[in-house]
């Protein structure tokens, strides 16, 4: 077994055995009334570029990346096809397509996304400049793949920057998490 896959492995079987679980945390609601308010039809809409890297529950780096995504929307469906590049040079695909769902009673903004390695589908709410996603990713590590629940927080700063922090877990015990920074163009006027 390769080192990667050993120490996932390992991880996974210490949650298994201690059967910690997770708690819930703060809701988006915490956010209403902070701005620039994030939509995600005006935000992911044409290309964008991120840069991220993945570190595990000790804080070390283990993988840098960078995504080129190109977004568009029809309607209340949205396509995100992102285009990985990772820090050993192996290159991966990804493909969002995300609707907007009615807005539920206190106003929150709510989204349903799949994609190919998404178990089921992601569940998403925002409100002010905050959105989170959550949703189970099936990870290939060395042959095998693992379930990985994400817990996905984004943040607009403004229109252009836009930060993103995901822990990831597997049965409630914390694995490591992606930090993600995105960046659209300038528009004309911005120039």
């Amino acid at each position: 077994m390769k080192p990667a896959a050993a120490a996932l492995a390992a991880i996974l079987g210490i949650g298994a055995t201690l059967g910690l679980t997770g708690c819930a945390g703060t809701g988006v609601e915490k956010y209403k009334d902070t701005t620039p308010e994030l939509d995600l039809k005006t935000y992911f809409n044409g290309p964008l570029e991120a840069w991220g890297m993945f570190q595990d529950r000790g804080g070390a780096v283990v993988k840098r990346f960078h995504v080129r995504i190109q977004a568009d929307w029809q309607g209340d469906t949205g396509t995100l096809d992102e285009r990985f590049t990772w820090s050993d040079g192996t290159t991966s695909r990804r493909v969002w397509t995300i609707v907007q769902q009615a807005p539920g009673p206190d106003g929150r903004k709510r989204y349903l996304g799949t994609a190919d390695d998404v178990v089921g589908q992601a569940q998403g709410e925002a409100m002010g400049n905050a959105l989170r996603w959550r949703y189970v990713l099936a990870l290939p590590v060395d042959g095998k793949t693992y379930h990985v629940d994400f817990d996905d927080w984004m943040y607009l700063q403004d229109e252009r920057v836009m930060l993103n922090r995901s822990a990831m877990s597997k049965w409630g015990f914390r694995l490591g998490e992606v930090i993600l920074s995105f960046d659209r163009p300038a528009s004309p006027a911005q120039r």
